[in-house]
């Protein structure tokens, strides 16, 4: 596993930070503290990570399939299909990264959560809270851990050229845990510093996209060489 791929992921998720506290901060604070606040925001984290690194997992396998894909025999063939597969990521991530630093908009199905679309879920959410138990705040990490959000996105689309469901979820593993500190201090006074700071949180998050986007292209490119 490449060390500054899981680098490069574990800052995407630390340095977009003020995102995550703009986006995901209501979520956090609306979480019951109960004798344990911090036990209970461990629990909902826990939950979310683990969808991350699951939908990491199916990634990487998409991406060994696609790979694969084929003759066997055609060695060739099959390498071009990850090269391709790299270069389409590659432009994905710097997209991505061009619209943290505010060269292009952003969709509006990254725009944030948006519960009120869904009743279900937003019925689910609100039993969840109600029953203020650990088991029930992992839950609602879980289930909230599908949210679009253009960070994320763009953590899950990296997973695609690992080519190996193992790696996709480490990659994604380290995105979530980099975005973990900033969530835990959002009841604190720790979390005006990220939202003090937003912008330049944006930027560095989009610098770190770019960085893998271009990164990914020069391997591709190489790679036909």
């Amino acid at each position: 596993m490449d060390s500054l791929a899981l680098g490069s992921l574990f800052a995407l998720g630390f340095l977009g930070s003020g995102h995550c506290v703009g986006m995901c901060g209501p979520i956090v604070l609306a979480l019951p503290r109960g004798a344990h606040p911090l036990l209970g925001q461990l629990a909902y984290h826990c939950g979310r990570i683990v969808t991350y690194t699951a939908i990491g997992a199916v990634i990487g396998a998409v991406g060994m399939g696609l790979g694969a894909l084929g003759d066997e025999a055609a060695l060739r063939g099959v390498r071009r299909m990850q090269v391709a597969i790299s270069l389409l990521v590659a432009a994905a991530l710097i997209w991505f990264g061009l619209t943290r630093l505010g060269v292009l908009r952003e969709p509006p199905f990254l725009g944030g959560p948006s519960l009120d679309r869904v009743p279900v879920v937003g019925r689910t959410v609100g039993r969840l809270l109600r029953a203020r138990s650990l088991l029930a705040l992992f839950a609602l990490g879980l289930l909230l851990g599908f949210l679009p959000c253009g960070l994320s996105f763009a953590a899950f689309t990296r997973a695609l050229p690992s080519g190996d469901p193992l790696h996709g979820a480490l990659l994604v593993a380290a995105f979530g845990l980099g975005t973990l500190p900033a969530l835990l201090l959002v009841a604190t006074a720790g979390a005006g510093v990220f939202r003090r700071h937003r912008k330049l949180s944006e930027l560095l998050a989009g610098v770190v996209m770019l960085a893998m986007g271009v990164s990914l292209a020069v391997d591709g490119v190489l790679a036909q060489l």
